[in-house]
């Protein structure tokens, strides 16, 4: 889920040029390590007030305007999360509609607090997440007193794994000690295509070698877990080799994408390392000659969840993006998304900014629900996935 400016955008507001990108926590102190292996277990318990609306409404993860969370009623992030439980939210470091930094970083002490405010906001564990892969796409940069990174590719061409996981330590150190529970990295696009617009040219894939993208990315997952944060891999079923940007519109990767892309993913959900899928907007006839990815039930539950054997939560990419928007309604989209299998519906908020954007999502899923083309069951499913992940945070 990621919001990404143009190269030249992005220079012009980076001033060295390290990062320019927006996405999404809450301990105050790190939490117990993760187990290496998500453990398969009986439905999760739910608090007692936990109806199905409340359910809903743990499938949705919203980008929000803020350094600090005011108290006041008309707060629609407040809101959100006193009166409609939202499951998570993301944080950004710059608001693309207004082209400033005004957003929701400024500084490790406001994040920090900001994190501590936002889950004490929440009626249930919130995750709070974050695009923080490092290099170029890193939302915790430099100028606002943060360690600096270094981009997956840089980690991926010197091929040390010991190097890789320090630096995967020191930021997932970061995350723990902020109150970020969920990362939304490490990427494990293959670099099939370097001129990628959005992947190769942001420097965030390991390699094009899908053992070095495999083992680099276990280095990552295993130095969040030590720190109790979660890990997300992104973006399935493959984006690496799309010569267009699915933020910017349709991107179709029939003639470019290789069944290998996916061996990232087969080998750490089969290793039990994998705490998150995000899905990417990218279309392949071969996969499904009518959908995007995202929307796809043959590719969510048909490769991801049947062929690969993940049972655990997939996230969308950002709903707002134009491969979506532009070519479906809104609860057109929340509709395919949810048949296709997806558990959390990222909206970043951040192409465009709708402070309403969570409860018109949240009131999309209940009218379906009432209609009949969205069963309980289906609610019910997402809803213990989730809260099987909540429960491995501290």
């Amino acid at each position: 889920m990621n919001h990404i400016l143009s190269r030249r955008e992005f220079l012009a507001h980076s001033g060295q040029g390290i990062a320019a990108l927006a996405l999404l926590s809450a301990c105050g102190t790190p939490p117990s390590p993760i187990p290496t292996r998500a453990p398969t277990l009986a439905p999760s318990p739910s608090p007692p007030s936990m109806n199905l609306n409340d359910r809903i409404a743990q499938m949705i993860l919203v980008g929000f305007r803020g350094f600090e969370l005011t108290p006041s009623d008309d707060n629609p992030i407040v809101q959100d999360l006193r009166e409609r439980h939202i499951g998570g939210v993301v944080l950004f470091d710059y608001d693309v509609p207004t082209q400033t930094r005004v957003r929701n970083i400024q500084s490790p002490e406001q994040v920090k607090s900001l994190c501590a405010a936002l889950q004490k906001a929440a009626t249930t564990r919130l995750l709070i997440a974050i695009d923080q892969e490092g290099g170029m796409i890193a939302r915790l940069k430099e100028r606002y007193g943060f360690p600096p990174t270094v981009s997956q590719q840089y980690l991926g061409s010197l091929n040390n794994l010991e190097t890789t996981r320090q630096h995967a330590e020191a930021t997932a150190k970061t995350l723990a000690e902020l109150g970020i529970n969920l990362n939304l990295a490490p990427v494990v696009d293959l670099n099939t295509n370097p001129d990628n617009p959005i992947i190769g040219k942001y420097e965030r894939s390991f390699s094009a070698d899908p053992t070095i993208v495999t083992n680099h990315a276990l280095q990552v997952i295993e130095a969040h877990h030590k720190h109790g944060v979660l890990a997300t891999l992104k973006h399935f079923p493959g984006h690496g080799s799309s010569r267009d940007d699915s933020h910017l519109g349709f991107v179709d990767v029939t003639n470019t994408w290789a069944r290998a892309e996916l061996e990232p993913y087969a080998r750490l959900i089969a290793a039990g390392q994998c705490d998150a899928v995000m899905t990417a907007h990218i279309f392949n006839a071969n996969l499904d000659p009518s959908l995007p990815a995202t929307l796809s039930e043959r590719i969510i539950t048909g490769l991801l969840r049947d062929e690969l054997r993940f049972d655990g939560v997939i996230v969308s990419d950002d709903m707002q993006m134009k491969a979506i928007s532009d070519h479906y309604g809104f609860e057109t989209a929340i509709r395919l998304a949810m048949e296709a299998g997806v558990d959390i519906l990222a909206i970043a908020n951040n192409s465009v900014f709708e402070p309403d954007v969570a409860a018109r999502a949240i009131a999309v899923i209940q009218r379906l629900v009432q209609e009949g083309r969205i069963s309980a069951a289906r609610i019910e499913q997402s809803y213990q996935r989730i809260m099987r992940l909540k429960a491995r945070l501290c």
